[in-house]
């Protein structure tokens, strides 16, 4: 199993991109995972990004997306939106990657004014056809797990029901380890998604909040959801640790390096990695 980094970890060292794919791969990264917007990003940045890394020989696993207007209730919204995340696919497919990773957002007002079930419709229509369009890339979309009450997505129940709605071999789940444990959904509930799965997601957390800390800074039983995952048949799976900003940002290259070694160790601990 590979162990890639998402390229955001970065975004407070205040330096340019190729100082961020190069600390990367001197950490001893395997791989690395992109989190940057195609229509913000310049298509210079785009080819900056794919040459340095071929250069370094960090293969591009996945791209990440959030696309909350998918489930919006304007059919224009949802139409900007579809057409956004196509421009996702076009950048995973120009970075030969393997996934998106998309997130697609929360149920309304508090799910009383439009019925859930709608917004549910909504989504898994979008998302069917951006599976369409993902399949003839030689994509796959990775559906994110969110730990919070009015997400589309919270639990393994809800994956599982929307990617059967769906009903493409195209669209999968990504599987966030410290979401699920603040979703409260034990490490034994995984195996209902076997041949589900497209990515993996590792950072660590207080078990209250939504943390990204470095595995070993929380509460995170990761041995158990190791296990789990272990069980799925996951070789060809990537692991990416995701972070959010350390507290102190002038220390960026220790936190993330931090992550790299308990994350490592952690793997070969579940033989996940030799």
């Amino acid at each position: 199993m590979k162990l890639g980094l998402i390229n955001s970890a970065w975004a407070q060292a205040g330096r340019e991109t190729t100082y961020g794919i190069e600390m990367t791969k001197e950490i001893g990264f395997d791989t690395i995972d992109i989190f940057a917007d195609p229509l913000e990003i310049s298509e210079h940045e785009k080819k900056l990004i794919k040459r340095e890394c071929d250069r370094l020989d960090l293969p591009i696993v996945s791209v990440a997306c959030v696309a909350v207007g998918l489930i919006d209730f304007n059919p224009s919204v949802q139409r900007f939106h579809v057409e956004r995340v196509k421009a996702y696919l076009d950048m995973a497919r120009f970075f030969e990657g393997r996934n998106l990773l998309l997130v697609l957002g929360e149920y309304i007002w508090q799910r009383e004014v439009i019925p859930p079930v709608e917004q549910w419709a909504t989504g898994v229509a979008n998302v069917r056809h951006l599976a369409e369009y993902a399949d003839s890339l030689g994509l796959e979309i990775a559906l994110e797990l969110e730990p919070f009450p009015l997400s589309l997505l919270n639990d393994v129940a809800s994956m599982v029901g929307f990617i059967a709605d769906v009903g493409h071999p195209a669209v999968k789940a990504n599987l966030d380890i410290s979401h699920l444990v603040l979703s409260h959904q034990s490490a034994e509930l995984i195996a209902q998604l076997r041949g589900k799965v497209a990515h993996v997601h590792i950072s660590d957390c207080d078990g209250k909040v939504h943390g990204d800390l470095p595995p070993g800074r929380g509460v995170v039983d990761f041995p158990t959801y190791l296990e789990a995952i272990k069980r799925l048949g996951s070789d060809d799976l990537t692991m990416s640790i995701e972070l959010e900003y350390s507290p102190e940002p002038n220390k960026i290259v220790e936190w993330v390096r931090e992550a790299y070694m308990s994350t490592s160790n952690l793997m070969r601990q579940a033989g996940l990695r030799p």
